[in-house]
């Protein structure tokens, strides 16, 4: 690995640290806001990652928890919608807001599942920012059921799949898709704002992302509401776009690193610049992007 490419990723850490400290929420302003999918069908937004909720006499399943701090006022939305128990939680990848509140939701009652990729990366964190080591998750927000390949669910009236992607965001991602429902959430490794963000140091990588991508859009049909990790709810046509700009961007960056280009070079030729007015909330996230598709590539080219 050269000096400038250290460098890069130690910034990229780094500000991805500070940028968390500076911008940490104040939860106690943060407002749950349901909407409604299907009859028993809701997407929750926060402070995080969405949050599905399928309601219905067998119990709730959810979709992911957000942050620690907000479980009480998730829980309170849910009971909203539904009064009866909190069955299951599946996590669509590792990150706190995603998982945060697992610990929460498991006292209350609820198993948890995910890949065990994901359970593997809660107890073994990866280090942080300066290289200190990460803090593992306590034993009660650990995933209790761990599956492989595709995970079916049938519960009020629903099919549910659970299906495993691997290495795209993070070596630990799934989707869940409601087939009568005609929903499916993604996590993070689609989002309809910004750049995609691969996770390299919690196992993601550019192909295994731009393969998940392909895989939601033969799931889904003309109709299907796509959910992502963040941004708003789209359609097929709106990840086939998406998925266009990663291979572009991993087209442009491949054919560099294999004229033997640096980072900084990279960087200099802007490559992601001409998708930046189709892509909302695009500040900085292709810098990023560009990085990370380097850093990976460079990776597999060596």
């Amino acid at each position: 690995m050269d000096k400038i490419m250290k460098q890069f990723l130690l910034m990229a850490a780094l500000t991805a640290a500070t940028t968390w400290a500076q911008g940490q929420p104040d939860f106690s302003k943060v407002e749950i806001k349901p909407t409604k999918l299907a009859n028993n069908l809701t997407i929750l937004e926060g402070q995080g990652g969405a949050i599905g909720v399928l309601t219905g006499p067998d119990g709730t399943f959810m979709v992911d928890t957000q942050f620690a701090p907000l479980s009480d006022k998730i829980a309170a939305a849910i009971k909203q919608i539904s009064p009866g128990p909190i069955k299951f939680v599946v996590n669509t990848h590792v990150h706190g807001d995603h998982t945060g509140g697992n610990a929460n939701f498991a006292k209350m009652g609820a198993t948890i599942i995910a890949r065990e990729e994901l359970r593997n990366r809660l107890v073994h964190p990866s280090p942080g920012a300066n290289g200190q080591p990460g803090t593992p998750a306590p034993a009660a927000a650990l995933p209790t059921m761990t599956y492989v390949g595709t995970l079916t669910l049938k519960m009020n009236g629903e099919e549910v799949h659970i299906i495993a992607i691997p290495r795209a965001h993070t070596d630990g991602d799934s989707i869940v898709q409601f087939v009568n429902a005609d929903v499916i959430m993604t996590g993070d490794y689609y989002r309809s704002v910004q750049f995609p963000n691969v996770d390299r140091a919690n196992g993601g990588s550019v192909k295994g992302l731009i393969d998940g991508l392909s895989r939601v859009i033969a799931l889904a049909g003309p109709n299907t509401k796509i959910v992502p990790g963040h941004g708003p709810i789209v359609d097929r046509n709106a990840v086939m776009a998406h998925r266009d700009m990663a291979i572009d961007i991993m087209s442009k960056v491949g054919e560099m690193v294999k004229q033997g280009k640096s980072l900084e070079e990279v960087q200099l030729a802007k490559v992601s610049s001409s998708w930046e007015g189709k892509v909302k909330e695009a500040a900085m996230t292709g810098d990023r992007f560009v990085g990370q598709v380097y850093a990976d590539l460079k990776a597999t080219m060596n």
